[in-house]
C-alpha cells in the first residue's frame, strides 16, 4: 500500500493531463488505468485511431478524384487493408507509449488494473488498497445502444469494433448521424462500401448551426453515403453472415427493413463509472448517470472529485484535459478555470466541419440582437488550387458591441481554423479586431478575415 497526494482513475486525456499536472505542481501522484496501455477510449480506440483511417481514406480519395486533374497520371492506389489497419495500430502504439514516458518523466505511479473507492481517500485496485487525499474520477464513457439493438462488435458494432474490421465490409448501416457514425461512414464509403445512415432526427449533426447542417449533408450525400432522416429503428437482426435492420419512418409510422454485412451502432455515449463503488461511497449521480460536480469539479463526496465524459458537458477529450488541468489546479490551492463558453467541436470528414460558442438558434432564443459575417470558401484562393472550395466561415457577432458570440465553419482544415475565433473569444475581442488582422496570403484563414470583414462593411472577395 501507497500514500498518495492524488490518486487518478482513469487515464484517458481527461485523466493523464490531470496526473500530469498535479506532479507538475508537486503533489505526488498515481494513475489507474487497466488497460493494457494508457491514454483511454481517444488514444485507443477514439479519437486517434478514427484520424488515421480518414487520413488513410482521405489519400486514396485524393489519388481517385483529384490526382489527375492536377497531372499526376497512373493507376489508382489498391487497398492493403491489413496495412492500413497495421498504420494505424502504429499511430495508437506511438500516442500511448508517449503518455508512458510522461508518466516516468513526471514520476507518476501507473497502478495497474481496475480501480474502486472502498471509502474516502482509499484506493482499490486488484487486492491492493492505496491511501490518497484527493482523488480524481476520469473513467470516461462507453458506447450506449437502443432497446433491440444487440452489439457484438462483429456483425453489430461500436466505433471499437468499427476501428477493427477483420475486412471491408460491402454494405454498411450507420444508426445515427452524430459525429462518429459521419467519421466512420465517411471512411468505409472512401474505401467503396455502400453506407446508408439511418438517422432519427429530421437533420445530421444534432446542435450544429442549421445552415452547416444542410450543406455537410449535401456533400456528404456526393461524397456516396446515403441518408435516411426520421427514422426510428425498432431491431437489428443478426444472421449468419449479415444484418438485417428494421425502421419505421416517423411521418407515417411505415415499417422498412436494410440488409448490411456490418451495423455500426453511432447513438451516442453515457458515462462509465461501474466497478467504483459510488453507490457505497454516497457519491451524487444525476438522472442521466452523470457523477454531480460543484464549480470546482468536486463530488458530493469530501476529497472526491470528476472531469470529463463522467459529468455533465461536451462529452469531448479537449474539454476533459481542461477539467483535467483544472481540478489538479484546485489541488494544488490554486484557482482553476474552464470557460465552457469557448470549447471548440470538430468534425474529421472532407470538408471538416467546426463551431465555437453560440448558434443562431440560440441566440435567437435568448432574445439576442446579432449579426451574421459570412463567406464562401470558392472566394478563397488557396481553396481553390486544393479542390477545396465547398463550404463557408460564418461568424455570429452582436450587434451592439460587434463582440464575437460564435462561429460556425464547413471547409478545408476547418478545425484548425476554429482556434482563431477561440482565442478572439477569450480575449473578449470584437469582429473587428479580426477583420483588421493581417492574414497571410494565399491561406484559408483568409475566409476567416473575410467572414469578418462581412460582420462590418463587406468582404472584399465576396
Amino acid at each position: 500500500m501507497a500514500n498518495y497526494d492524488v490518486i487518478v482513475i482513469g487515464s484517458g486525456p481527461g485523466g493523464y493531463v490531470a496526473a500530469i499536472r498535479c506532479a507538475q505542481l508537486g503533489l505526488k501522484t498515481a494513475c489507474v488505468e487497466g488497460r493494457e496501455t494508457l491514454g483511454g477510449t481517444c488514444l485507443n480506440v477514439g479519437c486517434i485511431p478514427s484520424k488515421a483511417l480518414l487520413h488513410a481514406s482521405h489519400q486514396l480519395h485524393e489519388a481517385e478524384h483529384n490526382f489527375a486533374k492536377m497531372g499526376l497520371k497512373g493507376k489508382s492506389p489498391s487497398v492493403d487493408w491489413k496495412q492500413m489497419l497495421s498504420y494505424k495500430d502504429d499511430v495508437i502504439g506511438q500516442n500511448t507509449k508517449g503518455i508512458e514516458f510522461l508518466f516516468k518523466k513526471n514520476k507518476i505511479d501507473w497502478l495497474k488494473g481496475w480501480g474502486s473507492i472502498p471509502e474516502k481517500g482509499k484506493v482499490k485496485v486488484g487486492d491492493e488498497v492505496h491511501e490518497a487525499k484527493n482523488i480524481i474520477i476520469a473513467t470516461g464513457s462507453e458506447a450506449s445502444s437502443l432497446p433491440g439493438v444487440e452489439v457484438d462488435e462483429k456483425t453489430v458494432v461500436t466505433s471499437t469494433g468499427a476501428l477493427d474490421l477483420p475486412k471491408i465490409p460491402k454494405k454498411m448501416v450507420v444508426i445515427g448521424a452524430g459525429v462518429i457514425g459521419l467519421e466512420l461512414g465517411s471512411v468505409y464509403t472512401r474505401l467503396g462500401t455502400e453506407v446508408t445512415v439511418v438517422e432519427f432526427l429530421d437533420h445530421v449533426t444534432p446542435g450544429m448551426d442549421g445552415e452547416v447542417q444542410k450543406q455537410f449533408q449535401r456533400l456528404l450525400k456526393k461524397q456516396g453515403l446515403s441518408f435516411i432522416m426520421g427514422a426510428a429503428v425498432q431491431s437489428v437482426e443478426t444472421l449468419k453472415t449479415k444484418a438485417k435492420v428494421n425502421y419505421k419512418l416517423r411521418k407515417d409510422d411505415s415499417e422498412h427493413t436494410l440488409d448490411a454485412d456490418v451495423v455500426l451502432v453511432a447513438t451516442g455515449r453515457k458515462p462509465y463509472t461501474d466497478g467504483l463503488g459510488l453507490d457505497t461511497l454516497g457519491v451524487k449521480l444525476s438522472d442521466r448517470g452523470q457523477i454531480v460536480i460543484d464549480e470546482r469539479w468536486h463530488t458530493s463526496v469530501e476529497g472526491v472529485y470528476a472531469i470529463g465524459d463522467a459529468v455533465a458537458g461536451p462529452m469531448l477529450a479537449h474539454k476533459a484535459e481542461d477539467e483535467g488541468m483544472a481540478t489538479a489546479e484546485v489541488i494544488a490551492g490554486k484557482h482553476g478555470h474552464v470557460n465552457y463558453d469557448v470549447i471548440p467541436s470538430v468534425i474529421y470528414t472532407h470538408p471538416e466541419v467546426a463551431a465555437v460558442g453560440q448558434t443562431e438558434d440560440q441566440l435567437k432564443e435568448a432574445g439576442r440582437a446579432y449579426k451574421v459575417g459570412k463567406f464562401s470558401f470558392m472566394g478563397n484562393g488557396r481553396a481553390k488550387a486544393n479542390f477545396a472550395g465547398d463550404g463557408f466561415v460564418k461568424l455570429l457577432a452582436d450587434k451592439e458591441t460587434d463582440r464575437v458570440l460564435g462561429a460556425h465553419i464547413i471547409g478545408p482544415a476547418a478545425g484548425e481554423l476554429i482556434h482563431e475565433i477561440c482565442v478572439a473569444m477569450e480575449f473578449g475581442a470584437a469582429a473587428e479586431d479580426i477583420a483588421l488582422t493581417c492574414h497571410a496570403h494565399p491561406t484559408y484563414s483568409e475566409a476567416v478575415r473575410e467572414a469578418a470583414l462581412a460582420c462590418g462593411d463587406g468582404p472584399i472577395h465576396s
